[in-house]
């Protein structure tokens, strides 16, 4: 018997060790695929519910940073509230005492030209989703006078007027007046006259009044209005309304 060809017969039989290695080579790729395979679908995820929550934010509820103190004590440094884009998308309008936020692009601030639009769109939807400070040109105020409005002040005791009808204002912040600057406006049609509770610390529709449009704010220039709390956790809960302005007549009514 050969036993040369013996051992060549046996040398052409498979190797185990071969067939082994192959199999881990297989497993090792078959592992990088379903590595990256659910990679991009946590990836799609995370792209999915950034779109979703944009979309939400854009057209039924945005999350909005305070960036200053001009709306103390309702609204704190900090603070992440809620801002209701369907309240005024059905007919209604803002009304006295509603706490809003507003573009104030041509009335609080020049239009800007030169506005990078690229930055302003990634800016823009961080602070859309509350993670940025807001867009200069968006800010929070108080609606103290509608259209048709005649707002005065102060008073002997630095109150405001609203049509002849004295408002007294619990929510200002505490030691603050009305106002230390007097003023007597009448609000055209269609636009709003907007202060900040903390009238000594507040940038508002007063210290426009010799700029174009005289610190009116028009309506469509709303964003929505504050209706909740989000942020900080012990303050977390729906903002509360404000009956200070009950007794001036309904807008739109003709004087007594």
């Amino acid at each position: 018997m050969d036993t040369q060809a013996q051992h060549s017969e046996r040398d052409r039989s498979p190797d185990p060790d071969a067939g082994s290695g192959e199999r881990s080579r297989f497993s090792r790729i078959r592992d990088r695929v379903v590595s990256v395979l659910s990679w991009r679908r946590v990836l799609t995820g995370v792209f999915l519910a950034a779109v979703v929550l944009l979309l939400f934010s854009s057209y039924v509820v945005q999350p909005f940073l305070i960036p200053s103190r001009s709306m103390e004590p309702t609204l704190k440094v900090g603070d992440r509230v809620l801002v209701n884009k369907l309240a005024y998308r059905f007919g209604a309008e803002p009304e006295r005492g509603d706490v809003v936020v507003f573009d104030g692009t041509g009335s609080f601030v020049r239009e800007d030209l030169d506005a990078d639009l690229l930055t302003g769109l990634v800016r823009g939807a961080a602070s859309s989703l509350g993670l940025t400070e807001p867009a200069d040109t968006d800010f929070v105020k108080r609606v103290v006078g509608v259209g048709g409005d005649r707002v005065v002040c102060c008073d002997a005791r630095g109150r405001l007027a609203v049509d002849d009808v004295t408002v007294d204002e619990p929510y200002l912040y505490p030691g603050d007046t009305a106002s230390r600057v007097p003023f007597d406006i009448v609000v055209p049609a269609g636009t709003l006259w907007m202060m900040g509770d903390h009238r000594s610390r507040s940038s508002d529709s007063r210290d426009h009044l010799g700029s174009p449009g005289g610190g009116m704010v028009p309506v469509e220039r709303v964003t929505g209005r504050v209706d909740w709390l989000g942020w900080p956790p012990a303050r977390t809960g729906s903002l509360e309304g404000t009956g200070a302005f009950d007794g001036v007549r309904a807008p739109g009514a003709a004087h007594g």
